[in-house]
């Protein structure tokens, strides 16, 4: 069976992590065949430093590429829309880094171009992937926690002086870069949508939050408490409560370990790499790429565990909590959800 070949859209820090990450499968399942980005000596450099054959300048080139199957969008947030669309119209698979887009309206556009198109397209959730997300859904669905009552998610890092972090032209802020990671975590324990969203934050100078703490109420009675920060480092875990026990996913964006039911500690080790990488844990990425080969080789168009259902789900939560906060993005005039 040949190998799925990947084409690489940008060539940013997350960009290097998922080749390197990719690097750790069979070269007989995944091969990455080209790369684009903006300017052609950054792409080469890529391309050299990654032994990839192929490398041009601008994004056009890579999706005309007849070798490339799927490409990987590992842009800024701003640009998921436009790149993903070009991608579905020259016919590739995708897996597109998450936020998937600035907001609903968008999301509900580019995946219902997906769908139009009949090609596989996922949002990037790779959390969903890793054996210690897994491990959780077990015991959730065995019931072992009982009733869940209660997730407490919080991510924070010292980003506030990041550009694609602070400018609100860049779609930045903290509930896209670092809450996605709150909602999704939720959802995938409550597997349902809040009924009731109150969120309180704080902005910097150019409109968009350098902090943001949210209540997410479900139907059960189970509530969410969220809370992102770029302004310093918060404990980034995940604590699951239920009726019947406890779970800690720490570093849960990121997870390679958890405290269980029990109180001891599991941990998920990762292989070895031929590069370091650019964020904690980042060989994770290796999960998502391998669920994006099978899902293509069945013929599937989404993913059971980032459905696009999902995808707009969590774009329509960001939104929520940004209305209430007081962040505006250009486009949200344009793509209405």
């Amino acid at each position: 069976m040949a190998p799925l070949r990947w084409g690489i859209a940008s060539v940013g820090l997350i960009s290097h992590d998922f080749v390197t990450a990719l690097a750790t499968l069979p070269k007989e399942d995944h091969q990455v065949v080209a790369v684009a980005a903006r300017k052609l000596e950054d792409a080469e450099k890529f391309a050299k430093k990654h032994d990839i054959e192929k490398f041009y300048e601008g994004y056009d080139a890579l999706g005309k590429d007849p070798t490339v199957d799927v490409v990987y969008i590992g842009a800024i947030v701003i640009k998921h829309f436009e790149l993903g669309k070009m991608m579905l119209d020259y016919g590739k698979h995708v897996l597109c880094e998450k936020p998937l887009c600035v907001n609903e309206g968008q999301a509900k556009q580019l995946l219902n171009h997906a769908k139009e198109k009949k090609l596989f397209f996922m949002e990037a959730i790779w959390s969903r992937f890793f054996p210690a997300y897994i491990h959780l859904k077990k015991r959730i669905d065995s019931g072992e926690l009982g009733d869940i009552t209660e997730v407490e998610a919080e991510f924070g890092y010292p980003l506030a002086g990041i550009e694609r972090c602070k400018l609100n032209a860049l779609g930045g802020g903290t509930i896209l870069d670092l809450g996605v990671y709150t909602i999704q975590v939720s959802l995938w324990v409550f597997r349902d949508y809040p009924v009731k969203i109150t969120a309180k934050g704080q902005l910097n100078d150019d409109g968009v939050d350098v902090a943001m703490e949210a209540t997410l109420d479900f139907p059960k009675g189970g509530v969410a408490r969220i809370k992102t920060s770029a302004l310093g480092l918060l404990n980034n875990k995940a604590v699951i409560r239920g009726t019947k026990g406890t779970i800690i996913l720490h570093d849960f964006w990121s997870c390679v370990s958890l405290t269980d039911i029990d109180g001891s500690l599991v941990e998920f080790p990762l292989p070895k790499a031929r590069y370091d990488f650019n964020f904690p844990n980042s060989c994770n990425l290796r999960y998502e790429a391998e669920a994006t080969r099978q899902h293509i080789l069945a013929g599937k168009l989404e993913s059971e565990s980032i459905p696009h259902s999902e995808s707009l789900r969590i774009a329509r939560i960001e939104d929520a909590l940004r209305r209430q906060i007081g962040v505006r993005y250009a486009e949200d005039e344009q793509f209405k959800a």
